[in-house]
C-alpha cells in the first residue's frame, strides 16, 4: 500500500511520524488532524485545526477523504493515536500518520496549543 510502521514485530500501514514533520505538513499539506483523546483531556488545548473524536468512537466513523488528503491522529503520547492510526489504515485506503509521542512531543517542540471548540 503506501507504508508501515513495525511494532512489536508487527507491520501496520501507517507512518510515525514527529512533530516538526506534522507541522510541515499542517503548513504545506491537506491533512486531517484527529484528536483521539478523552473529553477531559481536550479541553485543556488541542493542536490547531484538529477535530476531536475519541477513540473508542474511531471505529462508528465514516472517514470521507479525498486522494490528496492525508489523516494524522494525536494522542497524549502516541500510543492511542497508533491504534487509531492502524485501525484506519486497514479500513480505508489513505496516508495515514500516528504523531509520534503525542502532543508530550508537541510540547517539547514548543509548538501551539488551541483551545478546544466543541
Amino acid at each position: 500500500m503506501f507504508g508501515t510502521s513495525e511494532k512489536l514485530g508487527l507491520m501496520y500501514k501507517y507512518l510515525d511520524i514527529d512533530a516538526p514533520a506534522v507541522m510541515a505538513m499542517m503548513a504545506n499539506e491537506k491533512i486531517r488532524l484527529i484528536d483521539v483523546r478523552n473529553l477531559d483531556e481536550v479541553v485543556r488545548g488541542v493542536l490547531p485545526n484538529a477535530i476531536h473524536i475519541p477513540l473508542s468512537l474511531i471505529p462508528d466513523q465514516e472517514f470521507d477523504v479525498t486522494l490528496d488528503e492525508k489523516i494524522i491522529f494525536y494522542c497524549h503520547s502516541g500510543i492511542r493515536s497508533a491504534q487509531a492510526a492502524a485501525f484506519i489504515a486497514d479500513k480505508i485506503d489513505v496516508q495515514t500518520y500516528n504523531l509520534r509521542g503525542g502532543i508530550l512531543a508537541w510540547a517539547r517542540e514548543d509548538f501551539p496549543f488551541v483551545e478546544y471548540q466543541s
